[in-house]
């Protein structure tokens, strides 16, 4: 694990990504949730100690451990599976802000669990979600989320734990003398990159590699987002496409862990913004049940690419949160299909309702799963005028 001094300045950087995260400046007496696996213990412990001297409610909440979660979806009948506990609604509407922290002790305990229960649970769960993007809509909510460095991550990722570690020292800049201020200057040159693409009015974009030949329409009233604290580490910028905009083959090269089954060289092909035809090196029969979760799963609600300018990321670390800000050689895109992040559009948030959000194009769904490509690519705008620009190429934007 970290030592106690870099999980300090990771702590700092957390509280820095969660104010960053939220529309407006936290009120003393808000109320602050820590969700956290077993093995990051400390780590809620020091967040538990920042919270309260800075005047803040925290709460606290274990994840369950992988034998309570494979108990739970091995033995909960339909009823259980979707029992919501008395109190999480309330909790939800009133939280201020969250914080998760992963540290996995295994990746693959649910290997062996039928995926539509986890997916009926997960269904269950989406109106809590909404709840919280409601919140977080209206400038009263912030979250952000950050990894520890466990065995089992290491192990899946191929890597010693000590690599593993310097892996995620080196992407959250906790070898820096003063991290916050790292993250500030990142945050900073990204702005400007968003800026650049927000004033570029392009049409559709055009994604090109040995494997991938995508095409996705932006839509309209949207706007690219990204670096904005939510995640820590995070360097991609993305917005959600108008769904149904998206046509032809997209490759993810990066593997995939997800609700405990292992997931390799997913290709997705697109028709009409839905998925026509899905395989996968390993894992094939689960990705195709995901995407028949609901009836958004098999749409796009996120397209992102990162620039290898920021991401000191370089090996695959078996965590989402890492791999879809890989910088390596060449950066990397990701898409994912199922849910819209809503604030991806170009006006107040607050204000859409679900018959705006289907007029836009913006996907709803109780799936969001990140599928990455590393491979060298070219992405090509097609602008309202007509015109083509290069906007990402060699691992970065064209700014």
């Amino acid at each position: 694990m970290l030592d106690e001094r870099r999980m300090e300045n990771y702590a700092d950087v957390l509280f820095w990504a969660l104010r960053t995260a939220r529309k407006g400046p936290f009120k003393r007496q808000d109320t602050v949730m820590v969700r956290y696996d077993w093995p990051a213990v400390r780590m809620a412990e020091i967040l538990q100690g920042k919270l309260l001297d800075r005047g803040l409610n925290p709460v606290l909440r274990a994840g369950m451990t992988p034998g309570m979660e494979k108990n739970f979806y091995k033995k909960a009948k339909e009823h259980q599976l979707v029992f919501q506990p008395p109190g999480d609604k309330e909790l939800c509407a009133g939280l201020n802000g969250a914080m998760y922290i992963n540290a996995p002790v295994s990746l693959t305990h649910l290997a062996d669990v039928n995926p539509a229960k986890i997916g009926k649970a997960a269904v269950a769960r989406k109106p809590l979600r909404d709840i919280l993007d409601k919140r977080e809509e209206k400038g009263l909510f912030s979250w952000t989320l950050c990894l520890l460095p466990t065995p089992q991550l290491a192990q899946q990722a191929g890597l010693s734990l000590e690599r593993y570690e310097e892996q995620v020292v080196k992407a959250c800049y906790l070898d820096s003398e003063n991290p916050v201020e790292e993250w500030k200057e990142i945050h900073r040159r990204a702005k400007a990159i968003k800026a650049w693409l927000n004033r570029t009015k392009i049409e559709m974009l055009h994604v090109e590699s040995d494997r991938t030949d995508l095409r996705v329409s932006p839509g309209a009233k949207r706007r690219w987002v990204g670096m904005t604290g939510h995640n820590i580490p995070s360097f991609e910028l993305f917005l959600s496409p108008d769904w149904r905009g998206t046509e032809g083959v997209y490759f993810a090269d990066q593997p995939s862990f997800r609700n405990g089954n292992y997931v390799q060289g997913v290709t997705l092909h697109f028709r009409n913004g839905s998925v026509v035809k899905a395989q996968a090196e390993k894992g094939e029969g689960f990705l195709r049940k995901q995407l028949k979760l609901d009836a958004g799963a098999s749409r796009v609600g996120e397209f992102s690419l990162t620039d290898k300018r920021f991401s000191r990321i370089d090996r695959f670390m078996a965590s989402t949160l890492y791999d879809e800000n890989y910088g390596g050689r060449h950066g990397n895109c990701h898409v994912a299909v199922g849910a819209s992040y809503s604030d991806t559009y170009d006006g107040d948030p607050s204000r859409l309702n679900r018959k705006m959000k289907d007029k836009l194009g913006l996907n709803d769904s109780a799936l969001h799963w990140d599928l990455v490509n590393t491979e060298d690519k070219r992405v090509t705008a097609l602008l309202e005028s007509g015109k083509k620009v290069v906007v990402y190429e060699n691992g970065q934007f064209a700014v």
